[in-house]
């Protein structure tokens, strides 16, 4: 694998901590800036807000711009948002800071991914889209934890200090290390970036995506409580089972773009969402029983995330297929579906928790995932069929 596949990495690590550490500031922010929790915890939704927005919407407005130039871009707003931060003087700027970063964080997976394809062979675009979003694994398994001790210590103006200069580090070395003759695609029109929002096979592809957050996030969301309310352990054992979860999904990351380089995409995600959807299930049982839950939740850990690298490169292949000229933006809209997933399956976990039980978020999780693995195969039987009519 080519050396700068690593600039971005670290420039997905850096952007990983900065989107979720904020959870754990969440009571500190709240107490520095005398707001209310839930004004706090806005500052979550917004910068998915952010990301939702600036994945398809920037794509399509640099989409003339130089591949390496629009990445430099992005991490330079990346490092200015989280230096506002850092000195934001009240809660409103404290917000247009996380904006600013959501949408440097929307635009960087989206030509992250066509860069990192561009980088490597085509049998191995998975593992490349793999190893970016490594950096984005990693961040919840070290980046988070660090940053929250961090701000509980030295106040959670000082996380973002951090944050800024880990994202000059992945700056300085996307400018040495990322070619600047990248392949680049023929600048699209404006109907032709409509077109992504239209074309059905794509549309399906990101009903996939946020079918598949939506599950793991209706019950993940509420991860924490489950452990120490239904399994019973304390909340210094529940870090530790959530760090040692973070080190499967990145391990899991990995070996799903394996899985989508060796099977392809259809294969390895039919897979992966039939795992994750027999896990969850699983989940409602045994997170009554200490070992079982613990087992249970590392399995979960390695499908959680094991369905980016085929999500991403599936939906390149289709936009490469059917919108050759607005690849970028197709990719951007997944990274929106990823965003959206997550925001509907923590709404969804919400109301169960509030109507029903802790317990039931996870067979829910599962029905939600198997929509995912439904919508999967039918798309695999469409390019089957598209296959026989072009033969």
């Amino acid at each position: 694998m080519p050396i700068a596949l690593f600039a971005l990495t670290l420039s997905a690590f850096a952007i990983g901590t900065t989107e979720f550490v904020i959870v754990g500031l969440v009571p500190t922010i709240a107490t520095d800036l005398g707001v209310s929790l839930p004004s706090a915890g806005l500052l979550v939704s917004l910068y998915a807000v952010g990301v939702a927005v600036g994945a398809p919407v920037l794509t399509a407005l640099t989409g003339r711009w130089n591949r390496k130039h629009v990445l430099l871009t992005l991490m330079t707003l990346f490092v200015a948002g989280n230096l506002l931060a850092w000195q934001a003087p009240g809660y409103e700027s404290l917000i247009v800071a996380r904006l600013l970063t959501g949408l440097a964080h929307g635009v960087f997976f989206s030509i992250g991914s066509t860069i990192a394809t561009g980088l490597v062979a085509k049998e191995k675009e998975a593992s490349a889209i793999a190893i970016m979003f490594t950096g984005l694994t990693v961040a919840l398994v070290t980046g988070v934890p660090l940053g929250t001790w961090i701000g509980q210590n030295f106040g959670w103006r000082a996380t973002f200090v951090v944050v800024s200069g880990l994202g000059l580090l992945a700056l300085i070395g996307s400018a040495l290390l990322v070619p600047s003759n990248l392949k680049q695609a023929k600048p699209s029109t404006l109907s032709e970036q409509l077109q992504v929002l239209v074309q059905p096979r794509l549309l399906l592809v990101y009903l996939m995506t946020a079918l598949g957050y939506g599950g793991t996030f209706t019950a993940f969301t509420y991860l924490a409580p489950i452990l120490e309310n239904e399994t019973g352990f304390a909340t210094s054992v529940t870090a530790l089972i959530m760090l040692v979860y973070g080190v499967s999904v990145a391990v899991g990351n990995i070996w799903g773009g394996k899985l989508a380089d060796k099977h392809g995409p259809i294969k390895a995600l039919t897979i992966i969402f039939s795992g994750l959807t027999l896990i969850l299930l699983a989940f409602t049982f045994t997170m009554s029983i200490k070992i079982a839950a613990v087992i249970t939740v590392l399995v979960w850990g390695a499908f959680a995330f094991g369905n980016v690298p085929g999500l991403q490169v599936y939906v390149v292949q289709l936009a490469e297929k059917y919108t050759p000229n607005a690849v970028d933006v197709a990719s951007g809209l997944n990274i929106a579906a990823f965003n959206i997933g997550i925001t509907v399956g923590s709404v969804i976990g919400g109301f169960v928790v509030e109507d029903m039980s802790l317990q039931d978020t996870a067979w829910i999780g599962a029905g939600i995932a198997l929509l995912a693995l439904a919508a999967t195969r039918y798309s695999g039987a469409l390019d089957k069929r598209s296959e026989a009519a072009i033969a």
